[in-house]
């Protein structure tokens, strides 16, 4: 626990100072720019980090440091640390990136509790009387901090593999992190696609397209490609990798149908978005697909009908929230979480990686599957 605690502080330490540098040479170019490195900035302090953590400890499975930190002296210090270290900083950039397309794409008001980035543009845009449309001008400057971001992620992660003493590491790392960035865009196209050519499959495709979206749009970049990456900067042989990707997938998936029950069923307060978000948004996810599996003719076209609507109301929104939980699809999705759970505890505990490593992803399986926000 405590070398994860001081992990998240390395990141952050990190991400700070690799910010503060991009905003010098922002203002450099104009004063202009303050705008992108103030918002690259408030976006990037805090977060849960489960990326950077599981990079991390996918490293540790590979290394197998005893202890990675301080109170070590320097001398004793692992020499691939600096570069684990930013490389979880970089995948914290490119998890940032992705959030304020999504934002855009599912054209969000908020992120944790506070405006979406293009809604802090808009703002920007409406306080200081500019001219023209607003909001045109919140999505085009979100778009364009967006892809900031998502270079910069590559830049940060390349100066962590330049640390590296094995070349040959540092190369699989930048592999397992391109694959990783062709999937999650790929996931996010089908994401969208769903929701538009849904009505154009045949029902019996419902349920298994939804869970491709879940693989390739959040369970692999969110667990298994931060732990791929970990363990290859740290110079795994297959058997390790191949393993933490066992692990990794199921577990991944688990996490995204726990946050997809969140979407529909979770707390404003503690999400920070607002209840039944993803109702409003029209997001066919697999709770969506098990639900109107489960319901009568007559209230799968309600569902239908209401599903994407964005002034739906908390009523209708209620209304919805009970036909789904009528439909058993609650009780179906915890089950396929359970067993994805099962399935990556199955697969840690047969991993050939050591004690604190697999004692620490245990911990985090935990962590990312119960969660309220």
């Amino acid at each position: 626990m405590a070398e994860s605690t001081r992990l998240v502080d390395l990141v952050q330490e990190g991400i700070d100072a690799f910010l503060t540098e991009q905003a010098e040479h922002l203002a450099g170019i104009a004063a202009d720019l303050s705008p992108l490195a103030d918002y690259a900035g408030g976006f990037l302090a805090g977060g849960k980090r489960f990326r950077a953590l599981f990079c991390y400890w996918g490293w540790q499975a590979a290394v197998g440091v005893p202890r990675g930190f301080d109170p070590l002296p320097d001398d004793q210090v692992h020499s691939g640390l600096p570069a684990i270290v930013q490389a979880a900083a970089a995948l914290e950039l490119f998890h940032a990136a992705a959030l304020v397309h999504d934002d855009i794409i599912d054209n969000s008001d908020t992120r944790r509790g506070s405006p979406a980035t293009h809604r802090r543009f808009e703002t920007l845009h409406s306080d200081q009387g500019w001219a023209g449309d607003g909001g045109r001008f919140g999505t085009s400057a979100a778009l364009l901090l967006g892809d900031l971001l998502l270079g910069w992620s590559d830049e940060l992660f390349d100066r962590g593999g330049a640390l590296l003493d094995d070349p040959k590491a540092a190369l699989a790392g930048r592999r397992e992190f391109n694959r990783m960035r062709t999937e999650v865009t790929a996931g996010q196209y089908l994401d969208i696609l769903e929701e538009h050519a849904w009505t154009t499959h045949p029902e019996t495709q419902t349920l298994p397209r939804a869970h491709r979206v879940v693989v390739y749009k959040s369970a692999k970049y969110s667990i298994e490609a931060p732990l791929a990456i970990g363990a290859s900067l740290g110079g795994a042989d297959e058997s390790v990798v191949s393993a933490l990707r066992d692990f990794g997938l199921p577990l991944g998936i688990a996490f995204q149908l726990r946050d997809d029950m969140l979407g529909v069923f979770g707390d404003p307060d503690k999400t920070g978005k607002p209840a039944g978000d993803d109702l409003r948004e029209g997001k066919r996810t697999v709770l969506i697909a098990l639900a109107r599996a489960g319901m009568p003719a007559h209230v799968r076209r309600l569902l239908d009908e209401m599903l994407g609507d964005p002034l739906l109301d908390d009523q209708q929104v209620e209304i919805l929230r009970t036909a789904i939980t009528e439909s058993g699809a609650v009780e179906q999705l915890e089950a396929i979480i359970a067993r994805n759970v099962d399935a990556a505890r199955t697969a840690l505990r047969n991993a050939p990686i050591g004690t604190t490593a697999r004692h620490e992803l245990a911990r985090l399986a935990q962590s990312v599957t119960v969660r309220t926000a």
